[in-house]
């Protein structure tokens, strides 16, 4: 079976609608397939609640935060994550103006998130890659199958739930970053941090200095401020701000000015205006 491939333009959004989307199946029918949407967003786009009864399907975005709800809880999840729904899991996921979205459809849980029926997973740096690499018209049937059984291996369980046991080995500044990306409004400081993970702040700063290339602080920043884009087209100013963990709108203002050059009304507005 030849793989499917399947593009489709609007040239103008519908509300939450995507500027295109693009399909890429491959094996489709068995159960080794995989069945990869390509979103790309001009202004918020809504993946509504809804109820998959026969795939499982993976959301991930390289380039921006997904705020996911399973039930009552809410996510948010970054480009080194992607949200996980077991087939028939009531789910709704969205995604900021401006961002590429992939929904990957598969029929076979990974043997990692066996077990899981909603969540954040990880996304290793490899898996994230052959996402991209299949989702092109160039690649075939045979390359894709392989590739999909890699992509399964690199999905793995969050480590948001880490946090608060003894750490081992490195990787200290991506478990705290996680757990910010799933809650922005965390209020902990490094010292605190450094203190749930049993090692010296001195330790962490260097981690964050070295995973990310800023200091710890300005990783929380612009987690928080990527967030609120999601956030910012459904919910005032007020709301969005202490949503994200600013002590008042006023310095949210000032934060989010400083990183996008408009005001988080003028944004939202512009957003509206353009897909709304």
């Amino acid at each position: 079976m030849s793989p499917r491939r399947h593009s489709v333009t609007v040239t103008e959004p519908v509300g939450t609608d995507p500027l295109w989307c693009e399909e890429y199946g491959y094996g489709l029918g068995r159960i080794e397939g995989i069945l990869v949407l390509k979103y790309r967003s001009a202004a918020v786009l809504e993946f509504g609640e809804s109820r998959q009864d026969f795939l499982h399907q993976l959301y991930w975005s390289p380039d921006g935060m997904l705020s996911a709800r399973y039930g009552a809880r809410t996510q948010f999840v970054g480009h080194r994550e992607a949200f996980w729904v077991h087939r028939a899991v009531t789910h709704e996921v969205r995604a900021a103006d401006r961002q590429t979205v992939y929904r990957i459809c598969l029929r076979e849980t990974p043997p990692a998130l066996a077990g899981l029926r909603a969540g954040a997973v990880s996304m290793g740096p490899e898996a994230a890659r052959l996402i991209e690499a299949i989702a092109r018209p160039s690649c075939d049937e045979a390359e894709a199958l392989a590739a999909r059984a890699r992509i399964m291996a690199g999905l793995g369980p969050t480590t948001a739930d880490f946090v608060g046991h003894h750490a081992n080995g490195t990787g200290f500044a991506l478990t705290v970053a996680r757990a910010l990306s799933h809650d922005p409004a965390e209020e902990a400081g490094l010292a605190e941090w450094a203190e749930r993970l049993h090692v010296s702040v001195k330790t962490l700063q260097r981690d964050f200095e070295r995973e990310f290339g800023m200091p710890y602080s300005k990783v929380r920043t612009k987690l928080r401020l990527s967030t609120s884009r999601v956030l910012l087209e459904t919910r005032p100013v007020a709301e969005v701000a202490h949503r994200v963990g600013y002590s008042s709108p006023s310095a949210f203002i000032t934060a989010f000015t400083r990183e996008y050059g408009c005001t988080p009304g003028r944004y939202a507005e512009r957003e509206y205006d353009s897909g709304g």
